[in-house]
């Protein structure tokens, strides 16, 4: 079927079923941020393939809501569909509840599968609903009744991330976990979110595309824990040691009716951030409810010291990987029969060679020219670019290995660089330098500090539309919440940055529809020095692969910033040097060269 003709059943069914409205999320019920192909219904009825976005059908038409990240990339993609493109943050442009606000007609029916709406939405469609004095109907999943050949859920067995590589036992992490709750009031702790999941009981797998993680849900309450998984999935001898922590396993979907019959005298502590609508309606009325940040999001953030020596040897190997694809990409007697699909297997292929690899870590982005204009594109075989001629390639790519997980960014020149490319590739690396350089007294956040990165693209008159960096989990999530460091506030409330903390820095510029350019290393903050005027903090860069000095205009370089090309040059070649071939060692001594 057609996109056009799975609106058209869609619109069929709703007509049959009485509903007005009806809402397609990206969510699976976890609010992950990657879903696995059976939670993909946003995708399957509009074909916009991007992360974020959200689908709102009535009985005569058919929107998708997305960021500035998708415009270009979903402007393409629905191109005869039908579906028309709403730019979130556009002036003019209603928000999904205006929408549905506008559109809802008086006695109207608004209606959605609750298990991939939030709170906070669900909240917020039922008030428009009730003001309209009409109906929500929250266990209604149409497009599972369109989708045929829907893909079934994993059962991908479950593994153990050993204490080796996590630094903690899953019993001093509920101890924490339980002394939280007892600090609160909370009788019962419920986590719907994956990463946080995983975290807390060292397990991971492989449930979801790109992400080690278990599709669960987990009850926490001082005698014992459930975790509400497919069972199948699980060893005996993880089942024996879950036995001796009192951990059950019970059914994935058993939670729904089991949150019905909590107590009365049981206080519950949930982030409405991470769960879904019907679970937390499935609550009794009488019960009390703590809403807050989950507690496990900021335990797992701040790194232990066993956390950040292994994630040094993950950078290590991922820097190793880049660096090796960049003298090969220098070196190819044939470049222009490459393209984009290749040189992303090429990254593959160099990263399955390390140890302990897992996979990938996020869907590749490998673009060339124009098609780096498009912040996070995602080459197709109908949209594939061959690297011929003069142009910039961005690679965005990552790896999870059992040691840690990796997201690193580099831009290359193919051929010769424009002055124009120069001028912005210059930026865009004074800006990835100077924030790793940058030095800040305790108390700032992400907020404060995006300033520093921006400032050499603001003095242009230019600016970039996303965040310069993201927190990034252990064999964990990429996109770790609840650091961004972003001027703009984002889904969290902004944190104060801790020791050991870990994000990534990538500032970037982009020019619709002829290049793109990011570079992106990881960090951890660390403490400096304390005095009479406060405790000082410091970025350490952990990754370490050369930025393209072919894109690099000097001439626009102070020699401050010269300087510090060159140290981290310096440090590159020390750390990488040795775990490369002659020949490559012999590339990166002309390739790291002083400027």
């Amino acid at each position: 079927m057609t996109v056009k003709e799975r609106i058209s059943k869609l619109q069929e069914l709703m007509k049959e079923s009485n509903i007005d409205i009806y809402v397609v999320p990206t969510d699976d019920f976890h609010h992950s941020e990657n879903v696995a192909d059976y939670f993909k219904a946003r995708a399957y009825m509009t074909g916009f393939t991007g992360s974020a976005g959200v689908a709102v059908f009535t009985q005569e038409s058919a929107g998708l809501w997305t960021d500035a990240r998708y415009f270009i990339q979903a402007g393409l993609e629905l191109a005869d569909t039908g579906v028309e493109l709403h730019k979130i943050g556009e002036a003019g442009v209603l928000t999904v509840p205006e929408y549905i606000k506008e559109e809802l007609k008086e006695g109207g029916t608004l209606g959605f599968d609750g298990r991939t709406v939030g709170v906070k939405d669900g909240m917020e469609f039922k008030k428009i609903v009730e003001e309209k004095s009409g109906h929500v109907v929250m266990d209604l999943d149409l497009v599972d009744r369109i989708w045929v050949d829907r893909p079934g859920l994993s059962t991908a067995p479950v593994f153990l991330l050993e204490e080796k590589y996590t630094g903690k036992s899953v019993a001093k992490k509920l101890e924490e976990v339980r002394a939280h709750m007892d600090k609160v009031g909370a009788s019962v702790f419920l986590i719907t979110t994956l990463d946080d999941i995983c975290w807390l009981l060292n397990i991971r797998g492989k449930d979801i595309p790109f992400v080690p993680f278990v599709l669960s849900y987990l009850a926490i309450r001082e005698d014992g824990v459930t975790l509400y998984a497919n069972k199948d999935k699980f060893s005996s001898e993880m089942i024996d040691d879950f036995n001796k922590l009192k951990i059950s396993i019970e059914d994935y979907n058993g939670i729904y009716e089991e949150v019905k019959n909590l107590m009365e005298n049981d206080v519950v502590l949930l982030d409405p951030q991470g769960v879904n609508i019907v679970l937390y309606s499935n609550l009794p009325n009488e019960v009390k409810v703590i809403k807050e940040m989950n507690p496990v999001i900021l335990m797992k953030n701040v790194k232990n010291q066993v956390e950040i020596e292994n994630i040094r040897k993950a950078q290590l190997k991922d820097s190793v990987v880049n660096t090796k694809f960049m003298y090969w990409l220098k070196h190819h007697p044939k470049l222009s029969e490459e393209d984009e699909l290749s040189v992303a297997k090429k990254l593959e292929s160099l990263r399955s060679e390390q140890e302990l690899f897992i996979g990938t870590s996020f869907p590749p982005i490998c673009a060339y020219k124009e098609h780096g204009a498009i912040c996070h594109y995602s080459a197709t075989h109908e949209s594939n670019k061959s690297l011929e001629g003069d142009g910039l390639l961005i690679t965005d790519t990552g790896g999870h290995y059992l040691d840690g997980s990796t997201d690193i960014t580099r831009t290359y020149v193919i051929g010769n660089a424009t002055k124009e490319e120069k001028k912005y590739y210059t930026t865009v690396a004074i800006s990835n330098l100077k924030l790793s350089d940058l030095k800040f007294i305790y108390g700032c956040t992400g907020q404060h500090i995006d300033l520093a990165a921006r400032e050499p693209f603001w003095r242009q008159g230019v600016d970039y539309k996303h965040g310069t960096g993201h927190g990034i989990g252990h064999v964990g999530g990429i996109h770790e919440p609840p650091i961004a460091i972003h001027w703009i506030k984002r889904a969290y409330e902004p944190v104060v940055l801790e020791e050991y903390m870990l994000f990534s820095n990538e500032p970037g510029f982009y020019l619709e529809d002829a290049f793109g350019i990011r570079l992106e290393n990881e960090v951890v903050v660390r403490k400096g020095e304390e005095n009479v005027f406060g405790q000082f903090m410091y970025l350490e860069t952990l990754t370490f692969a050369p930025f393209d000095l072919d894109g690099i205009d000097v001439e626009l370089m102070t020699e401050q910033e010269r300087e510090l090309l060159n140290n981290y040059h310096k440090e590159v070649v020390k750390k990488i040097g040795p775990l490369l071939t002659d020949e490559e060692r012999e590339w990166l001594i002309v390739a790291t060269r002083e400027v």
